[in-house]
């Protein structure tokens, strides 16, 4: 059994909760993310702590932490890097942009313009940034939690499906309740918590982590069963687009991640059902009759969890 998932988890999870209340399923499910190597797309009103949870992920595992603000001016050149031309070497040198750190936070990221949003794409899937020709490798951890407002679309560019896709997760933070937003008082009475707290992991650990990940078991009934639902997505008469392939590696990895959490060295058929909508319901298109009649994504995959056959262990 893979005993390390488990404690290095609680280290992590425990201290972001000292910044973000109530939001432990959500920080769960970031963390299993960034093991899996994906990347997140936070989906939520203003003041709900999107930003926070990035920062306090950063600060708990020692990561090199840079904020990126999307804007309608803002140039593929201003997150990639540039190459500057030094006048005392006669050489043209890189100057890393803010792309290279090791969890970037793309805040308000459907602000920009789609030629920016398009530059993110070689750097999400392949890990690298190419700069007139030159291929520059990104850190071992790059980890991109991008955040976005679903209720004002003003002066926004909607992510194409292609950069929608490239998202592992995407995860909606909602209200605290109303004891948990007491609570949030008085954690800030002396100041924002994010001063207050220290690293309790360090980027070799999550890498090593990273690394056990290929000693968590996955049945061929369980795979079946993640296959069956992608493929379910593309026979619907909901949806006028399917989830990808890209999708059914991402359900394959997730469910690895959130079971070597769970301090099991086997994945179960449930661990694939709380990623389920998380998962596909982002990357899928609506039938525009569906649409108009009120159904939403996640309804669909959700009655699609239904219809298809869960696996007996």
């Amino acid at each position: 059994m893979p005993q390390p998932f488990a404690p290095v988890a609680a280290n992590v999870l425990n201290n972001v909760e000292k910044v973000i209340v109530g939001k432990r399923e959500v920080a769960r499910f970031m963390f299993a993310t960034l093991l899996a190597g994906g990347h997140v797309l936070l989906d939520d009103v203003p003041g709900t702590g999107k930003t926070m949870m990035a920062r306090a992920f950063a600060t708990s595992m020692r990561c090199a932490f840079r904020r990126i603000q999307f804007t309608p001016d803002l140039l593929p050149s201003d997150i990639l890097g540039v190459n500057i031309y030094n006048q005392k070497t006669s050489e043209f040198e890189f100057k890393p942009g803010p792309i290279f750190a090791s969890i970037v936070l793309a805040d308000e990221i459907n602000r920009a313009s789609p030629k920016v949003q398009s530059s993110l794409l070689e750097c999400m899937e392949e890990g690298q940034v190419t700069v007139d020709g030159v291929v520059h490798k990104l850190p071992d951890i790059f980890f991109v939690v991008a955040t976005e407002n679903p209720v004002e679309r003003e002066g926004t560019y909607p992510l194409p499906e292609s950069e929608k896709d490239r998202f592992m997760i995407r995860l909606k933070m909602g209200y605290p309740s109303p004891s948990e937003e007491r609570g949030m008082m008085d954690m800030h009475r002396r100041g924002h918590p994010i001063l207050g707290i220290l690293p309790v992991e360090t980027p070799e650990n999550i890498v090593r982590l990273r690394e056990e990940l290929a000693s968590v078991a996955m049945d061929d009934t369980v795979k079946q069963f993640i296959v069956n639902l992608v493929n379910a997505t593309r026979e619907s008469k909901d949806l006028a687009l399917g989830a990808s392939p890209r999708a059914t590696l991402a359900l394959f990895k997730l469910s690895r991640a959130l079971a070597g959490l769970s301090g099991r060295n086997y994945v179960l058929p449930d661990d694939v059902k709380q990623l389920a909508v998380p998962v596909l319901a982002h990357r899928v298109l609506m039938d525009p009759v569906a649409q108009m009649n009120g159904l939403a994504p996640e309804a669909v995959v959700e009655s699609l969890l239904e219809k298809v056959p869960v696996p007996i262990p």
